[in-house]
C-alpha cells in the first residue's frame, strides 16, 4: 500500500498515469523488486540517517512515469520500468562483487535473460505487439537513460525520490517546481534531452544534486557498501550462501542468513554505529577500505546549454562534488 506521499509524488511525476502500466507492474519479477532498498543497505545502519524503504521497485515505476510523462511511448516507458529488473538484494554492492565498483553495471546485463523467463512479462508483450529487443535495454531511449552528467528519467528520478525519501533535501513543493519546468530539449551533440526551462531551478536543482553526489561517495556510503560485500563474499566462500540467493531472496531474508552466522556481531557493530574514523594508512585489526565507487553527478541543460557554462555557481558545485575527496581507509573504531 503507497504512501500518501508517495501517491501524490507519482501524480507530480505523471498527472495522467497510464492505467495499461498495472498489469506489468503486477508481475511476479517485477514485484519481488519491492524487497530491495534502493540505498544499497545502507538504510540498516545508523551511520546514515535514512528512515524511508523506497524500493527497487518504487523507482522503476517512477522512471516509467516520468518517461510517459515526456514521450507517451508505450516502448520507451517499458524499458523504463524494466531497466531494474534483475537488481538483486543490496543493489549494487553486488556490483562491487562482481568487481565492478565505479560503473555499477554488472547486473544490468541480466535484464534480457529476467524478462525472457518471465511468461507473464512474454505474455503482455507479445498481447501488446512488443519486442523483447524494443523493451530491454533502456540506453537506446536518450529520455529514459543517457551518460553521466547528461539529464534523463532515470538520473532525474533518483535525485529527486533521494531527495525526498532518504536524505531530506526536497520536499514534494520542490519536486512540483523542478519537475514542472523541465522539458525535451537539444543538447550539444543535437540529441534529446531533459533540460530546465529557467536557470533558477535549474541552479537549486545542481546544487542539490551535487550536494548528494557527496553523499553518494561519503565515508558511510562507502563504508557500509564494501563492508556489506564483504560480508557477502565471506558467507559465499564458506557456502552459507549462493550468488543466486541475492537474486532470489528479499534483503530481510539474507540479513537473517547474516545474523545467524559468526558475521553477526561485525553487522550488530555497524548497524549501531553513529561515526566512522579515517586513517592515512590501513588500520590494523579491523575491517576498512579505502577504495572509490562510482562518481554520480548531474550537469543538467538550461535552455540548451550546460548550466557549467551558463552559470558560475552551478559549476562551482559541480567541481566540488566531482573533486571531493575520498581518500583515507575508513573503518569503525570499536574502542
Amino acid at each position: 500500500m503507497k504512501s500518501a506521499e508517495t501517491k501524490e509524488y507519482y501524480r507530480i511525476l505523471s498527472p495522467d498515469y497510464p492505467d495499461w502500466l498495472d498489469e506489468y507492474i503486477n508481475t511476479k519479477e517485477l514485484q519481488s523488486q519491492k524487497y530491495v532498498s534502493v540505498t544499497n543497505g545502507t538504510i540498516y545502519t545508523d551511520l546514515l540517517d535514512i528512515d524511508t524503504f523506497y524500493s527497487s521497485l518504487d523507482h522503476s515505476i517512477a522512471v516509467a512515469l516520468v518517461v510517459w510523462h515526456f514521450t507517451k511511448d508505450k516502448k520507451q516507458t517499458l524499458a523504463g520500468l524494466f531497466h531494474d529488473i534483475a537488481t538483486p538484494a543490496f543493489k549494487h554492492c553486488v556490483d562491487i562483487l562482481n568487481g565492478d565498483a565505479l560503473k555499477q553495471e554488472s547486473t544490468e546485463q541480466l535484464t534480457t535473460e529476467f524478462i525472457k523467463k518471465s511468461d507473464d512479462v512474454m505474455k503482455l508483450l507479445k498481447r501488446d505487439g512488443i519486442k523483447l529487443e524494443e523493451i530491454d535495454d533502456y540506453h537506446i531511449y536518450p529520455i529514459a537513460d543517457n551518460d553521466t552528467p547528461q539529464l534523463s528519467a532515470d538520473r532525474l528520478e533518483y535525485s529527486l525520490s533521494n531527495g525526498l525519501y532518504l536524505y531530506h533535501q526536497f520536499t514534494l513543493d520542490d519536486i512540483r517546481k523542478i519537475y514542472n519546468d523541465i522539458e525535451i530539449q537539444k543538447n550539444e551533440s543535437g540529441e534529446i534531452e531533459l533540460g530546465f526551462k529557467t536557470k533558477a531551478i535549474a541552479r537549486k536543482f545542481v546544487k542539490t544534486t551535487s550536494k548528494l553526489s557527496t553523499i553518494y561517495r561519503g565515508k558511510e556510503t562507502r563504508y557500509s557498501m564494501f563492508f556489506i560485500t564483504e560480508l557477502l563474499k565471506k558467507l559465499k566462500d564458506e557456502g552459507k550462501l549462493t550468488v543466486q540467493d541475492l537474486f532470489d531472496r528479499k534483503e530481510s531474508d539474507i540479513i537473517k542468513i547474516i545474523e545467524d552466522s559468526d558475521c553477526k556481531e561485525a553487522f550488530d557493530t555497524w548497524r549501531k554505529a553513529t561515526k566512522l574514523k579515517v586513517s592515512p594508512t590501513p588500520p590494523e585489526g579491523v575491517f576498512s577500505t579505502n577504495q572509490p565507487v562510482k562518481l554520480r553527478y548531474i550537469d543538467p541543460l538550461w535552455n540548451g546549454v550546460r548550466m557549467s557554462k551558463a552559470c558560475k555557481i552551478a559549476k562551482t558545485a559541480i567541481d566540488k562534488a566531482i573533486s571531493f575527496d575520498t581518500s583515507g581507509y575508513v573503518y569503525i573504531d570499536e574502542k
